[in-house]
């Protein structure tokens, strides 16, 4: 199991930082970025699909339950997840460090493009500013990192359980 765990956290975890590099590249318009980063997350977590059912068919006798498929999702899960806060700060503390910045002006653009209210854009410019201060503590940017993946993983993770959990067949 720690073969195919290992083989398919390290996998999914670059995998879901497509997103996020379409993004930052500019390639993919960044009023779409959540959406990318989301879906790239999915397309990577769906390989904890086929690892359970690589680790049922090919190792397990064609058995697995839920207990098992979930603790290997959450593997998976986990690396895949260090994977990506780790590949994160790296980006964020060595080649973009203005990256908040740039984001924040562009937010703040598009809610005044949008209309909203003097009040509005200052509400959030200081919870903005909140979040940059925070983002400062490499600890605490990369707790909220976590938030991001972590709970597209464990959904992903339950499914698949759910899904491909085979009891043996007693004759």
């Amino acid at each position: 199991m720690k073969k195919i765990v290992l083989r398919y956290g390290l996998l999914a975890g670059p995998i879901s930082m497509i997103g996020f590099a379409l993004t930052a590249t500019h390639i993919v318009d960044s009023k779409y970025g959540m959406l990318v980063g989301y879906a790239s997350m999915i397309v990577a977590f769906s390989l904890i699909y086929v690892a359970v059912v690589n680790y049922r068919d090919n190792y397990n006798g064609g058995t697995i339950t839920f207990g098992k498929a979930f603790l290997i999702g959450l593997y998976i899960t986990l690396i895949a997840s260090t994977v990506y806060v780790v590949i994160w700060l790296i980006s964020y503390y060595f080649f973009m460090p203005d990256y908040l910045d740039k984001y924040m002006a562009n937010y703040l653009a598009d809610l005044k493009a949008g209309g909203a209210s003097a009040e509005k854009i200052k509400a959030e410019t200081a919870e903005m500013a909140g979040y940059m201060e925070m983002y400062k503590n490499p600890f605490l940017n990369a707790l909220i990192t976590y938030t991001e993946i972590l709970p597209v993983g464990l959904i992903v993770s339950l499914i698949s359980a759910a899904i491909l959990r085979r009891k043996p067949q007693f004759a």
